[in-house]
């Protein structure tokens, strides 16, 4: 365990967050991940960091400022977060959960609150991500509370994250650049197309890319990865898309989600679980419309985990997300959530650019 930490911690200090000496380094986790975190800790100095700062949270601290703050503490943005996201050079989270329901039954009403206070922070983050003054990276500790979400044990569940993240290789490092090099090539033709057809048993939508741009996700920003995605034209998306996975936020679990679109917006939407929270959500600006649209390629995530970091790279999957735009597309949308919904596409998915069949059965054509 300790060389599968040490070598994580290499591959987040010089593959995915590439520190380079006088940079300032904020790193955000729980207690849980205190190893993983003193590995890191050691290599970002190792490599020359100025600066690296932590945040380590404790077991149902949200739930606590969610029960028992007062307005001003709801309404007071956390000053060390606001700060890493506004003047370092890099910032790493690390998921390490003590339960992943543990904030599912706070008042609504302060959540929503608290979640317009964190909107200027996240809007700065997304801000310095597209500019590329900020490199982000959000990667997974195996925890207890993710093992029983995911259906394992704690050793099951360890294997599955170290094997995602390619550590069990010699070289982590130059498997993730193998697969930057194939992804590349996909990213390269649908940056040359302008419209987008999902298409499966249940979904049947279409969506403009045009002067949009298809990002390859390669384990730098995510560990692990493995997707290509863009931010779709707002007002173009058209028709109607189904989710077969289960739809996770803020504790909440959802399935089977169904939305109607029209010219953009989100006119109905239904769930076979969930349907209140999912009203809940569609309430808040600007998640009636799309972020992000994208498509899995990491064929070694094969099983749902019910952690979008992993399931939303499944290979032969398609995802899009509500909400927030990731800014380094081009997408425009504003907004204080960005929900990633996900569906299989490996029994009779298709995916079309610009009237040609791409993708079918969760494999790419080209």
């Amino acid at each position: 365990m300790k060389d599968l930490l040490k070598r994580y911690a290499q591959l987040l200090t010089h593959y995915c967050l590439e520190v380079q000496p006088g940079d300032k380094v904020f790193i955000s986790t729980t207690m849980l991940a205190e190893p993983l975190l003193r590995e890191t800790y050691r290599a970002m100095l190792e490599a020359g960091a100025a600066v690296v700062d932590y945040d380590l949270s404790f077991r149902e601290r949200d739930l606590l400022l969610l029960s028992h703050g007062s307005d001003e503490a709801l309404r007071t943005p956390p000053a060390l977060q606001k700060m890493a996201t506004e003047t370092y050079d890099r910032f790493l989270s690390i998921r390490a959960p003590y339960n992943l329901r543990e904030a599912q039954n706070a008042p609504a009403d302060r959540a929503a609150r608290r979640q317009e206070t964190m909107a200027p922070i996240h809007k700065t983050y997304y801000e310095r991500i597209a500019a590329k003054s900020l490199a982000r990276c959000l990667c997974q500790f195996p925890t207890d509370a993710a093992a029983q979400e995911a259906g394992m044990s704690l050793s099951e569940y360890q294997d599955f994250v170290f094997g995602a993240c390619k550590l069990f290789h010699e070289d982590p490092a130059a498997e993730w650049r193998k697969l930057r090099v194939a992804q590349q090539k996909i990213v390269d033709y649908l940056n040359t197309r302008s419209t987008i057809r999902y298409v499966s048993n249940d979904t049947d939508i279409t969506f403009s890319t045009k002067d949009r741009i298809w990002i390859n996700s390669d384990g730098r920003a995510n560990m692990p990865s493995g997707e290509v995605f863009t931010g779709p034209v707002e007002d173009s998306v058209n028709g109607v898309i189904f989710f077969s996975y289960p739809a996770i936020y803020m504790g909440h679990e959802v399935e089977n989600v169904r939305l109607w679109v029209k010219d953009g917006l989100i006119e109905r939407w239904e769930a076979s679980r969930g349907q209140d929270f999912l009203d809940q959500v569609f309430s808040i600006p600007g998640a009636r419309r799309f972020g992000e649209a994208a498509i899995g390629t990491n064929y070694d995530i094969n099983q749902i985990t019910k952690n979008i970091l992993f399931d939303e790279k499944i290979g032969g999957s398609i995802h899009m997300a509500i909400g927030q735009s990731y800014l380094h597309t081009g997408g425009k949308n504003e907004s204080s959530i960005h929900w990633d919904m996900i569906t299989d596409m490996t029994e009779s998915g298709e995916i079309w650019a610009d009237g040609e069949k791409i993708y079918e059965k969760g494999k790419f054509v080209l």
